[in-house]
């Protein structure tokens, strides 16, 4: 969901340049100090507890943090193992895994075991006591249990067939190995102590500061930690993020597309730009007063200019979204309608549905980005006779929505989801299990649902791209997502140091970084 996958956190909010070096308050040379590099995330940490996390500023800490049965080879999709000795199918629901001994949980807390993995797996399949699952319950929801068959040595034990998985559950954050004895002493504060056995013990977190994560001198697994500490700034103001990597204040930002080319004028920063796959939309609560009218909903898709969103607020360089999955991912609907602005269609379809001078409220982050597509879309909306007021909120009170029902109120919401490579990660944030989680829309299908769960079981890619096509049908039809773009991953880096970014653009792999 990752929200951007992702799910967010709060800070700095507006800053401007002439002001920047006092608001970041921290000191020039942090970015490359000794064997300490600084670098900046977008929002501070929410939930570091791998079955509860916010997106992908927590994965990427757990990745540093957590060792996992497998990972991701460095800035690549393939696969290795990590704390696994070897892992292997032994066939469509079997996977069998051997632990490398001595690999040892920070701040005491023993040896990893394969009690361990049991533990961590099984809490993503096991309601708590009021029947509730975790947020993640998905990426593991082929899982029927974990075998533990000796010290080091199980099985995971499959449902039915689960072609994601690896993708999306092994090797990524939900995959993150906790130590089972730290879990249940800490209770609720797992949320804020990452508890592993990976490279980097999770050693400070200053709420709206910092997060410090420490080379673990009891690491015992491959790629030994390059940098002594990595110093996580969170920035929420992409112009102050700029501004803090040109003075050298931190190592590492994404940017907006619009500034690429002020960073490559910079001969010491260098530029990397990715494709997205994530989503950016409005979404509609349908359960909500005069939203609960199709025809609404269908009258304010027709009301927005997306064109004018893209070339306003990213001054033309993302490409258009036209519905959930993007070109590279199993699932994407090449056929998928294009909604042109059509300010007559519009205001017939309010004229038929009864409704007039509607005054509705639009939540966004209270970033320049969102901000400027929420101005851009007020001003549209305008137009067919409907009053938007903008509620701009920082990531801290926004994102906090996806906890219970805080978010059933929202009329209109400007959402950013980041995306994983297997459809089924996008596709589950819009279950009806979601209804008071992520799925702030509270629209609900229970053929999109059994959809869900056929195609995430399916080994068949033909079959799956047509289940995942009817999915996003299903979507289109209840209007109550208005796509906007897949975006662009803009990075701007310290020339001596060489990141590893997955090809999503967001998940960072922070134990392969290193100076140059």
């Amino acid at each position: 969901m990752l929200k951007n996958a992702t799910r967010r956190q709060f800070m700095l909010g507006t800053a401007t340049a002439a002001v920047a070096p006092f608001v970041l308050g921290f000191p020039v040379a942090y970015a490359q100090g000794n064997d300490t590099v600084t670098l900046r995330i977008p929002d501070d940490i929410s939930n570091v507890d791998p079955a509860f996390r916010v997106g992908p500023v927590e994965g990427n800490i757990l990745s540093a943090v957590c060792q996992r049965l497998a990972r991701f080879k460095p800035g690549s999709l393939e696969w290795e193992p990590d704390a696994a000795k070897w892992i292997k199918q032994n066939s469509d629901t079997e996977i069998e895994f051997e632990l490398n001994p001595g690999q040892m949980f920070h701040d005491g807390y023993g040896e990893l075991t394969a009690e361990d993995v049991k533990f961590s797996f099984e809490r993503f399949i096991t309601p708590d006591a009021q029947g509730a699952m975790v947020a993640y319950a998905d990426d593991f929801g082929a899982l029927d249990r974990v075998e533990v068959t000796g010290t080091y040595t199980g099985k995971l034990i499959l449902k039915n067939p689960a072609p994601a998985i690896w993708m999306i559950a092994i090797c990524d954050g939900s995959g993150s190995i906790l130590s089972k004895k730290a879990t249940e002493a800490l209770g609720t504060g797992i949320s804020t102590r990452a508890i592993g056995s990976g490279p980097y013990v999770f050693k400070e977190w200053k709420p709206r500061d910092q997060v410090v994560l420490e080379a673990s001198p009891d690491y015992a697994g491959r790629d030994m930690p390059t940098f002594r500490q990595i110093i996580l700034k969170p920035i929420v103001e992409p112009r102050t993020a700029l501004l803090s990597l040109l003075a050298k204040e931190t190592a590492l930002t994404a940017a907006d597309v619009t500034a690429e080319d002020e960073l490559a004028k910079d001969s010491d920063v260098t530029v990397v730009k990715m494709e997205g796959i994530d989503y950016t939309w409005v979404s509609l609560n349908v359960e909500k007063g005069a939203l609960a009218d199709l025809r609404v909903r269908q009258a304010i898709r027709l009301g927005m200019d997306i064109q004018t969103v893209i070339d306003g607020a990213y001054a033309g360089k993302v490409g258009r979204a036209n519905a959930l999955l993007a070109p590279p991912l199993l699932g994407y609907w090449a056929e998928a309608p294009v909604y042109n602005r059509d300010i007559a269609a519009a205001q017939a379809l309010l004229a038929e549905a009864g409704h007039s001078n509607i005054a509705l409220t639009f939540t966004c982050l209270n970033d320049s980005t969102s901000q400027a597509i929420a101005q851009i879309v007020q001003a549209n909306l305008s137009e067919i006779g409907i009053n938007l007021t903008i509620n701009a909120l920082d990531p801290g009170a926004y994102w906090a929505m996806g906890s219970g029902d805080a978010a059933k109120d929202l009329e209109l919401t400007l959402i950013t989801y980041a995306s994983k490579f297997d459809p089924s990660f996008q596709t589950q944030w819009f279950l009806g299990s979601q209804v008071g989680v992520w799925n702030w829309q509270r629209w609900t299908s229970d053929e999109f649902d059994r959809l869900h769960t056929e195609a995430a079981s399916m080994l068949d890619p033909l079959g799956r791209q047509e289940k995942y096509v009817r999915m996003q049908q299903l979507l289109d039809e209840s209007a109550s997502c208005i796509w906007i773009t897949h975006g662009v991953h803009l990075y701007g880096h310290a020339n001596w140091l060489t990141p590893s970014i997955l090809p999503n653009g967001l998940d960072w792999q922070l134990r392969f970084f290193k100076p140059v």
